[in-house]
């Protein structure tokens, strides 16, 4: 509109137009288009002067007065055509990628545009300074730590709500401490049981080594009383490490919280960290201590050692294939190739945890994907399952991609959007192509075997990663909304896209399939007491289960999987897992928050409640509050049917076994805990069979361009997070 005088530019208007504004308007075309006699779009500049660009000239030829036009709307026009040539320009690009080999993005030289970018990160990097003496800690967006952080400032409303820094893990002098300890070769029995837990527990979810081989290695270094080879020594210290964590429930010795302490300790004393000729066996030993910080909670040290290892792995030619002439021995060569996955595998992941970048792109690597050799048998003895390991490898690209392509803070030409159903798309071919040997036996989940639970595990965590800050930008759209327009459901009112509530939905899914996955392990026994990643699982899982129970598409009695988190996590602390204890004490800090936050919104409980599962409106009454909601609504995807028939967990957390859930027990207890029999309700692949996550995952690169109204949402999302200051 003309400013002041509610009149459209692209007509034109004479005296006594001006003086009755409802009378017939008189277009007419500017005077370059009047003089070649083609059609005028009336606009100033016209379609025709900005197609050649003569947009400087453009004016009409008027009959009574000229409309003046703000230089303002002129620059705004221009920039508009310009945001659309990018746009058309971005189009044809990703259709041409479609038959071009794959290569990394490109990153757009103009660094100005924030639109496109995770609504969880600015612009700066985000440090936190807790020790006045050290310098300030680095802080991974894509860390759990750091998101659960993200959404405190959100229940608080406070954008400099502190960070929780680390501090539950084995320090230097432990270490150190734990090493000058005496620490000798078991005896040969007694090494045997450790190097055989070992391997039973973690050498099938890993290749770290040939399996048969360590055996007969370790047979013949005690028959031969060859105990002083430092390469054989950190090895096998590495292992009993592993032996001892699984195998011991107690403390060994005074400081040493994590069983198996004293052999890490000794094994790191005695590793070169820079060789100038490395060796498989070295390589192997830096991906088992590697893997063994985790159980220290000491993140930091392992991604460096399996970078140590990477670097190595680069100088040996690890990511090159060996002719054929120079390594005779099938399994030799096949060994030297899982072990580079591995290497692999554990760069991606590792730096998943932390948001820390890939230290190696796919491009340069040029070695084969593992594959079986005959006979079987021999494969079976000492290699790790070709299947399991190239979805593992799969996956382990993706995470990458992941962290990548959303946490990092480059700036491509494609939108936050995109980049997600893409990887989406990626993540719904993974499970699609996935072996029936790798697929999780639904009827009995516990039946399937601990590598598979583990490879579906890391899946439900990569889907929560590429979906987490969608579903949080979807928690403050609908929290604004719910401030301005108390009385209407936000989420039908257009104030959030579909997208958004698709992705948010995904998000969930996959945060209580893990859930339900961990709580069987936990109820059977055969969750690890030490190590690091269910502990994570668990974490990350609780975050979003405490997210769905404020949104429509999620349910009120999501948090009571929040709560058997937080319990199991106590529990795990309670018998010294460092990890869980980071996590417990984060988790209590988000659950103060959420407290908060509910108490904030009770006078809006009806709202609340009413909004978020339509089955709960037959619950409690407004005069109970959300938190009476949430002690008697129904479990989240669980038919009625099976809901009352679960096993309860009374306020003091005893499992109370053979009783039945009724509708007198609501107000009894404080949560029901899923069981084996309501897992069959997940799968992994459910959230992609969704209607609207394929509706999703089809819309073309345009719909999901510029001109889609969640960008603009993430970009005001985006500036509640751009503040660092503490």
């Amino acid at each position: 509109m003309a400013r002041g005088t509610g009149l459209k530019r692209r007509s034109v208007w004479n005296d006594e137009d001006l003086e009755n504004p409802k009378s017939p308007r008189k277009f007419v075309a500017c005077e370059r288009c009047h003089a070649h006699k083609i059609k005028c779009s009336g606009d100033l500049p016209c379609s025709k002067c900005l197609a050649v660009g003569c947009a400087d000239e453009c004016k009409f030829a008027t009959r009574d007065r000229q409309v003046k036009v703000s230089e303002n709307y002129l620059d705004q026009l221009l920039s508009e055509n310009r945001r659309l040539r990018e746009q058309s320009a971005t189009a044809t690009e990703v259709a041409d990628s479609v038959t071009r080999p794959s290569r990394p993005a490109e990153i757009l030289p103009d660094a100005g545009s924030t639109s496109i970018q995770n609504p969880l990160i600015g612009d700066r990097a985000w440090f936190h300074r807790y020790d006045p003496s050290s310098p300030p800690i680095y802080i991974g967006e894509a860390a759990c730590s750091a998101f659960a952080t993200r959404f405190r400032r959100f229940l608080t409303g406070n954008n400099a709500t502190a960070h929780i820094p680390r501090t539950q893990y084995v320090r230097e002098e432990k270490i150190v401490a734990a090493n000058e300890a005496d620490v000798q070769w078991p005896s040969l029995n007694h090494a045997r049981l450790l190097v055989r837990i070992a391997i039973h527990q973690i050498g099938h979810i890993y290749h770290l080594m040939m399996r048969k081989s360590t055996m007969d290695k370790l047979e013949e270094i005690y028959q031969t009383a060859s105990f002083d080879c430092t390469a054989n020594k950190c090895k096998f210290f590495a292992l009993f490490a592993f032996g001892q964590a699984y195998s011991v429930r107690t403390e060994l010795t005074p400081g040493s919280r994590v069983p198996g302490t004293p052999y890490f300790a000794r094994a790191m004393s005695l590793v070169q960290i820079l060789p100038e000729r490395t060796s498989v066996t070295h390589l192997e030993t830096l991906l088992l201590l590697s893997l063994f910080s985790y159980y220290l909670n000491r993140r930091h040290c392992s991604y460096v050692l399996v970078g140590n290892a990477m670097r190595m792995g680069l100088t040996i030619g690890l990511n090159h294939n060996i002719p054929e002439s120079q390594l005779i021995d099938p399994v030799e060569r096949q060994h030297r190739i899982q072990i580079w996955w591995t290497i692999y595998i554990f760069d991606r992941m590792w730096g998943s945890k932390m948001g820390l970048p890939m230290q190696i792109l796919d491009e340069d690597i040029h070695v084969d994907m593992p594959s079986p050799i005959a006979p079987k048998q021999l494969h079976d003895e000492e290699l790790s399952d070709t299947e399991y390991m190239s979805a593992n490898i799969k996956l382990a690209r993706i995470v990458g991609e992941t962290i990548t392509k959303l946490y990092s803070r480059r700036k491509y030409q494609e939108t936050f959007l995109q980049r997600v159903q893409k990887l989406l798309k990626a993540l719904k071919n993974w499970v699609d192509t996935l072996p029936e040997s790798l697929r999780l036996n639904m009827e009995d989940i516990e039946s399937s075997k601990k590598p598979v639970l583990s490879l579906h595990l890391a899946f439900n965590q990569c889907v929560i990663l590429a979906t987490r800050p969608t579903l949080l930008h979807l928690l403050m759209t609908l929290s604004e909304a719910d401030a301005t327009r108390p009385n209407r459901d936000s989420a039908t009112s257009g104030s959030v896209s579909q997208p958004v509530l698709t992705l948010g939905e995904a998000c969930i899914h996959a945060a209580r399939h893990s859930l339900s996955m961990i709580l069987t392990r936990w109820i059977s026994g055969s969750m690890p007491t030490f190590g690091y990643f269910h502990a994570h699982y668990l974490f990350s899982s609780a975050l979003i289960l405490a997210m769905s129970s404020f949104v429509p598409i999620g349910n009120p009695n999501d948090m009571g999987g929040f709560d058997s988190a937080l319990d199991i996590l106590r529990s795990m602390t309670e018998n010294g897992n460092l990890a869980a204890a980071e996590f417990y004490h984060n988790l209590e800090q988000v659950k103060l928050c959420l407290d908060g936050y509910r108490d904030a919104r009770r006078p809006r409980a009806d709202f609340a409640v009413g909004t978020t599962n339509p089955a709960s409106a037959s619950g409690p009454s407004s005069a109970t509050g959300l938190s009476s909601a949430l002690a008697s609504a129904s479990v989240a995807g669980v038919p009625g049917t099976i809901a009352a028939e679960m096993p309860l967990i009374s306020a003091d957390n005893e499992l109370l076994a053979g009783q039945t859930q009724t509708a007198s027990d609501a107000e009894a207890y404080t949560y029901t805990l899923p069981v084996r029999d309501t897992i069959c309700g997940y799968t992994t692949e459910m959230a992609f069979l969704e209607p609207t996550m394929q509706d999703f995952l089809a819309q073309s690169d345009i719909d999901l361009g510029l001109l889609h109204p969640v960008d603009t949402l993430l970009d005001e999302a985006e500036n509640l997070y751009t503040s660092h200051e503490f």
